[in-house]
Formats: C-alpha cells, sequence, structure tokens
C-alpha cells in the first residue's frame, strides 16, 4: 500500500512514475590529450615534512579480515567494512594516534589500495594531491594544480570529492571540475580535463562534490551541465565521454553515484540535483553499459538554496532517497521492467513536526536487518539519530545522544554538553563505528530496541567533522577539518590504530 505523508510528496510520487529511456551517444566536447607513459621505476619512500609519526600501530591480529578503501564509502560502495578484530574498547585517552599530517582546506577522506593511500586538500592557492604509506604516512609523491574556487557561503575552498584508485591509476575530481588520471606508482599523468569548462557546468552552491564511480572502465559522473548532460561516463584509459544521459536541467548534485545489482542487472543510481532556479533534480536510474535511463524520479525541494546531498541507500531491488530543506525521503521498488514503484514516503521535520518525519542531510545511512539507522536534520542544532522500519516507513525510535566533556580552556575548566549531531555511521565488526560531527568516536549496538553506546573516545573538538571514518587494515582515518580551540590543534588528517587482540 502507498503511504503518504505529505502533499508535497504526493505531487511528487505521481510525476515522477513516467519511463524516459533518455540518453544520447556521446558528443564530447573537448577530448583530453593521453598521455604516452612509457615503463618506469616506482616512486620509492621518503619522509615528508608536513606527517608526524608517533608510533607503530599494533601487529594486526591473527585471522583477522582486513580490505582496501579504494573509493568513497569504501569497498562496497555503503559504508560497510568486512574488517573484523578491531578494539572492543578504545583505550583510556583514546585510540592511539599512529601518525598525522598537517593539511590545508577540504572536506575529502582518504582513499586506500594496498600500501598506497591518496588524499586532496587546498594550500593557499594550489591543491595538493598527497599519495603517501597509510602505514607510516611517508610519501610516495605529490602532485598538485592551481585552484581558484571561492566557497560562496564561507565554508571551505578545497576539494570535497574522494579519490578512485584501481589497480594503475588513481582518479582525482577537483571542487571546479579539474578531472585527473594519475599513475599510482609515480604520480604521472595519463590525462587531465576540466569537465566543468567542457560541458558548461557554472559553478554550483558548494562546487563539484560527488566522487566518480568506476564501473568496469568507465568513471560515471553526476556533470550537470547547463545545456546537458546530467550524467556522463568516461573511458577511464582516455578521459573521453563514452555516453552521456539525463535531463539537461538537473544539475550536479552533492550525492556521489552508487552502483547496484537489480533483478540481476548492473545498473547505476544517481541523485542529481544542483544550482537551478526553479530548482530540479531527483533520482535516474541508468544502465552503466549504455547510458539508458530506466526512470527519472523528481525529488528536490521546491526552495531555490538547496541541496541533494545524501547517497541513495539500496536494498534488493529498493532504492530510498533522502534529503531536507522541507523535502523528505522516500522508498521506491524498482520494478521488472525497471519502472519506479513508491512504496512509502515521509516528509521532512522541518517540514512538519511529528516524530515520523525523515529528512537526512548528508550522512550515508546503515542498513542492517530491515531497518535503516541514520542522522536525521539539516542544521546541527535539530539533528537526532532515527532508527526507521524500511518496510513500514516509520521511525522506531529517535534519540539525541548527548554527554557531558570537561575541557580546560584558556586555564579554566569548562564542562561542555556535546552531541553527535549530523554524525557518520559505518558498519564494521559486527558494530557500528560512528564519527560524531564535533570530533567524538563512538562505538555503537544498532538495533530497533533503542539506542545503545558501548563505547566513546574524544578525538579533537572541531567542527565541520563531515568526511566519514575510513577503515583499511585495522586503522581508521579521520579528518579533523577546522582547529581545535582547546588543544589548538590546526586541520590534519589523523591515522590511528583501532587494532584488536
Amino acid at each position: 500500500m502507498l503511504k503518504v505523508r505529505s502533499l508535497t510528496a504526493l505531487a511528487i510520487v505521481f510525476t515522477g512514475l513516467q519511463l524516459t529511456g533518455s540518453r544520447s551517444q556521446a558528443a564530447d566536447p573537448k577530448p583530453p590529450k593521453v598521455n604516452q607513459l612509457e615503463p618506469a621505476v616506482a616512486a620509492t619512500l621518503k619522509p615528508y615534512d608536513k606527517v608526524t609519526f608517533h608510533q607503530k600501530p599494533n601487529p594486526l591480529p591473527a585471522g583477522a579480515v582486513t580490505s582496501d578503501w579504494p573509493t568513497f564509502l569504501g569497498p562496497t560502495h555503503n559504508g560497510v567494512s568486512p574488517e573484523t578484530k578491531l578494539l572492543k574498547k578504545f583505550p583510556d585517552g583514546g585510540p592511539t594516534v599512529v601518525w598525522e599530517l598537517a593539511v590545508g582546506d577540504g572536506y575529502a577522506s582518504p582513499s586506500i589500495r594496498g600500501e598506497y593511500l591518496v588524499y586532496s586538500h587546498r594550500v593557499g592557492d594550489e591543491v595538493l594531491v598527497e599519495c603517501l604509506h597509510p602505514e607510516t604516512g611517508q610519501q610516495y609523491w605529490q602532485h598538485r594544480y592551481p585552484t581558484e574556487y571561492r566557497d560562496r557561503y564561507g565554508y571551505s575552498s578545497g576539494p570535497r570529492a574522494s579519490a578512485v584508485i584501481d589497480e594503475r591509476f588513481v582518479y582525482v575530481l577537483g571542487v571546479e571540475g579539474q578531472f585527473f588520471a594519475l599513475e599510482l606508482t609515480t604520480g604521472r599523468i595519463l590525462w587531465q580535463r576540466n569537465i566543468n569548462q567542457d560541458f558548461g557546468v557554472s559553478q554550483d552552491f558548494f562546487g563539484t562534490v560527488g566522487t566518480p564511480l568506476l564501473v568496469g572502465d568507465r568513471l560515471i559522473v553526476n556533470v550537470g551541465g547547463q545545456a546537458g548532460p546530467c550524467v556522463a561516463a568516461f573511458d577511464k584509459l582516455t578521459g573521453k565521454a563514452v555516453w552521456t544521459a539525463g535531463k539537461n536541467n538537473w544539475g550536479p548534485s552533492y550525492a556521489s553515484p552508487l552502483p547496484a545489482t537489480i533483478h540481476g542487472q548492473p545498473r547505476v543510481f544517481v541523485l542529481a540535483g544542483g544550482d537551478s532556479d526553479p530548482p530540479t533534480g531527483g533520482l535516474l536510474c541508468l544502465d552503466p553499459r549504455s547510458g539508458k535511463v530506466d526512470f527519472e524520479f523528481p525529488w528536490r525541494s521546491r526552495k531555490y538554496e538547496s541541496v541533494n546531498a545524501m547517497p541513495p541507500v539500496i536494498v534488493g531491488n529498493r532504492v530510498m532517497i533522502s534529503a531536507t530543506y522541507r523535502t523528505g525521503s522516500a522508498l521506491l521498488e524498482v520494478q521488472k521492467d525497471f519502472s519506479p514503484k513508491t512504496v512509502w514516503t515521509m516528509s521532512d521535520r522541518e517540514h512538519n513536526s511529528d516524530d515520523d518525519q525523515l529528512g537526512i542531510h548528508w550522512s550515508m545511512p546503515a542498513v542492517k536487518d530491515g531497518y535503516l539507522y541514520a542522522f536525521d536534520g539539516r542544521n546541527e542544532p535539530d539533528a537526532n539519530m532515527v532508527c526507521v522500519d524500511l518496510s513500514k516507513g516509520q521511525v522506531v525510535w529517535r534519540t539525541e545522544p548527548q554527554w557531558e566533556h570537561t575541557v580546560n580552556l584558556n586555564g579554566q575548566e569548562q564542562k561542555l554538553q556535546l552531541s553527535t549531531l549530523r554524525g557518520s555511521l559505518v558498519q564494521v565488526d559486527s558494530r557500528a563505528l560512528c564519527l560524531g560531527e564535533l570530533g567524538q568516536l563512538l562505538w555503537l549496538d544498532l538495533n530497533p530496541q533503542g539506542y545503545r553506546e558501548l563505547d566513546r573516545a574524544h578525538l579533537f573538538l572541531a567542527r565541520y567533522t563531515w568526511a566519514p571514518p575510513v577503515i583499511s587494515k585495522g586503522l581508521v582515518y579521520i579528518s579533523q577539518n577546522a582547529p581545535d580551540p582547546v588543544t589548538k590543534t590546526r586541520e590534519r588528517l589523523i591515522c590511528y590504530d583501532l587494532r584488536g587482540k
């Protein structure tokens, strides 16, 4: 039965059920030059003066399952890690710091493959693409490129998207649309282009954000050109557009494209919608092989200054999308003919103050045993953690995790009331690792009976902790994106030891 909890949602439901099949053969306006890379010796490790090494991590426990984290949201693209034998409890004072990198501006998270970690940040008028050893922080190579970006709302002017790493190359997308393929072992440029310039993309509210999705030999990007395309696939070895697809007026969102297998077929879901007046956007389901669009489902706030930022949540043949700015959430079931059927919708609490509402701003929810766990709310003060029954579209419980924390600020002891606010979740080792927006790390037991905190550690006290934790080989990587007023530490990428016994 269709359950609709707002007239706005009802209007969206009935305008979103058409099949479009919209795609086109790629007409690449400016294919990049491909450099011929002759065989070369891999870069060797060297000390890096921006890295402070603290101590070696514990050895990996016998029988521990480990994995790479080669792209945003990890190896399975949904914030779920297969790693095992991690710490059950944090040591006194929090997890041990292995190393830290002093960084500039940005909100990106690192990506890791094998012995390579790649991380982008901005220093002055340059973006630095760092390639480091994940366990020591020593440097392999660094790639720099100029940037003139200035955030329209005073936030960081650094990169947002994570790198994508395959066996040979690393793919980097900058905040102004700079797109690079770099050789992983040397940092040499295979190809480079600027998709914003090439496809006529104007500066969005917060710049180019979504991480490209690598499917086979193609990089799929929510381009969002003013005159199209909405989505494009680029050959990973040439950088040339292979196909383009989608509505011309659906601009780039802040949510990364995600892969899925629907009715046994490969599909990609893109939640589009950027700076447009009137605001437009929504969910696209498309075939990554051809770019053929199965359906476009409008889902976007009617408010001009609004964003689609949460990646789609894919469970079997169903997909859940959510947004704040008086938008809400919807669960769609993809039918065998690849048309969408609306299972339920929920209003945003900004639109309706009832408890049975859901509007997720940007963080990826966790799904476990038919229940969804997420941080509901657009702003820091109205953020809550919720458990939602996915089959019914009903909130099971809602809470605001809070605790008291004592700090010494300018020689005076002060007690602070802290919260996770709009946190991030990673499911790992039969639990959830939660990173609060102000720099607190928690182990949680996710269950429909109620909120249960297993342990908590204070890492730092700094705003804009928006990148989710990255876990690889028993180590966790956290981005501190603002100064800590208590300890006076500046922006850092920090590697912590999470290896158990």
